[in-house]
């Protein structure tokens, strides 16, 4: 009976929680690092103002980012002239074998290596691929761990739809001027 009882107040306690996970808003804006991209060029704090973004993070020995990345790649096509940053974050430590693994695969989008600059502020999971959107405040909405389909990678595109800056007085405590 015990075991039985303890079952069912945990199970409560866990609906509970992704209860209160599911109503949650975006979290506090984040700061983000200047970040030097592997095909040259750095992404400067200020350069992702008023920008959503999808941030991946994977590496070159992951099968499944390797499929996730083909839709990252299609994604950023799709949105490389618009007002939603895509970035990818290898975890890898060898910057030539992540090179050489964008260049096989034929990948656009911009890439950094991590390095926890990034990663850690986003997101405490050590699961790859991990995407992470952000909102135009720079405010993480949601993290996605695992490999997602090519119609819901390409459906982040609706980041584009939301407003740049938020009415009411709450969303005015939460912008930063930096931003």
């Amino acid at each position: 009976m015990r075991r039985r009882e303890f079952a069912l107040a945990s199970l409560g306690s866990v609906v509970a929680g992704l209860a209160a996970a599911q109503s949650a808003g975006p979290g506090p804006a984040i700061t983000w690092p200047d970040i030097s991209l592997l095909g040259g060029g750095v992404l400067s704090t200020h350069s992702w103002r008023g920008q959503a973004a999808v941030v991946v993070f994977w590496a070159t020995y992951c099968p499944y980012c390797k499929r996730h990345n083909a839709h990252v790649d299609k994604l950023y096509r799709a949105t490389e002239r618009q007002a939603l940053r895509v970035l990818g974050m290898a975890l890898d430590d060898d910057v030539a074998s992540v090179r050489r693994y964008m260049a096989d695969n034929e990948y656009s989008f911009p890439v950094a290596m991590d390095g926890g600059m990034l990663s850690q502020r986003l997101s405490q999971r050590r699961v790859i691929p991990m995407t992470c959107v952000l909102d135009r405040q720079g405010r993480l909405i949601q993290s996605i761990p695992g490999e997602m389909l090519e119609e819901d990678v390409l459906g982040l595109v609706s980041l584009l739809q939301r407003p740049a800056v938020e009415a009411g007085p709450q969303a005015m405590r939460s912008k930063r001027q930096d931003w």
